[in-house]
């Protein structure tokens, strides 16, 4: 049997995960619940065969307690890992928040879309993300900002929001984009009493209206809870956004990954094989149901 992606083909059945050792885990967030583990292939032709693209997510497997997809947070252009970001919310990903660094577990994968890359080569990119979904999103600007592919964009643009400064994610490059010249950041948290906090306040949506000022030549990727993207929709169309060139990364009731449950389903459409990656002009034509 073989399991087809759209960058190659796995050989083998596609519900056999690869083995992979946990390598580093991180905590990301001050309740605790947030954590990026780095990921080494046991088999080195494995990471060759996970071939992926930024926006595209894998499945997380635990023998005996079942799997989850998740976002893909490392870039193509890191070697030797794959990361991923873990909220804590139920039996698998709490299991995995209790495992150690030299575990064995699986990875199954690379599984979806991806964001429109040659689409988005020339153009002013603008990055809209919210609390943990930022993932993808943290792959897509590790991959922009590589000195090998920085050139084929314009402007880079990201409004990244939290529910307070101890819930962002990757801190220490938030810090470090901040200081570059070559990608302006806009962060922001809902609210905060912390005397040295320095960035903005208010939610992504009024964030994005204040500073993403125009859409000339402008292609946004948006990714987030649903109430995030609910209201900043709206406020990219009122900037001149287009629908084709608003995208959207779908986290919707993903469950094997390759369209076979039928899980996921928006209306003739599955999130887990025709996304997660969706134009605001293919959603327009969907049930609305995301």
């Amino acid at each position: 049997m073989l399991c087809a992606t759209k960058r190659g083909v796995q050989l083998g059945n596609p519900y056999l995960p690869y083995p992979v050792r946990i390598d580093r885990i991180v905590t990301e967030t001050e309740d605790k619940n947030l954590k990026t583990f780095r990921f080494v292939f046991l088999n080195p032709e494995d990471e060759e065969k996970f071939a992926y693209t930024p926006g595209q997510f894998g499945e997380l497997s635990i023998a005996g307690k079942g799997e989850i997809p998740i976002g893909i947070a490392s870039s193509p252009t890191e070697k030797g890992f794959v990361a991923f970001t873990v909220n804590k919310v139920g039996l698998v990903t709490t299991h995995l928040h209790n495992m150690k660094e030299g575990d064995i577990m699986g990875l199954r994968g690379p599984l979806g879309n991806w964001y429109p890359w040659d689409e988005m080569e020339g153009k002013h990119v603008v990055i809209v993300g919210g609390g943990f979904a930022f993932t993808t999103l943290r792959s897509s600007i590790i991959y922009m900002l590589d000195p090998e592919n920085r050139s084929k964009f314009a402007a880079i643009s990201v409004v990244y929001g939290a529910r307070s400064p101890g819930m962002l994610l990757y801190k220490d490059e938030l810090a470090e984009w901040e200081q570059r010249d070559d990608i302006n950041m806009h962060i922001t948290v809902d609210g905060t009493d912390d005397p040295d906090w320095k960035y903005n306040v208010g939610f992504v949506p009024t964030i994005t209206e204040q500073k993403i000022t125009s859409a000339d030549n402008a292609i946004a990727i948006v990714c987030g809870p649903p109430i995030m993207i609910k209201f900043t929709q709206p406020v990219l169309e009122k900037l001149g956004f287009s629908p084709d060139g608003i995208i959207l990364s779908l986290e919707m009731r993903m469950k094997c990954g390759i369209g076979i449950c039928g899980r996921c389903n928006i209306g003739d459409q599955y999130v887990c094989k025709d996304g997660p990656v969706f134009s605001l002009a293919q959603l327009k034509t969907m049930p609305g149901e995301y």
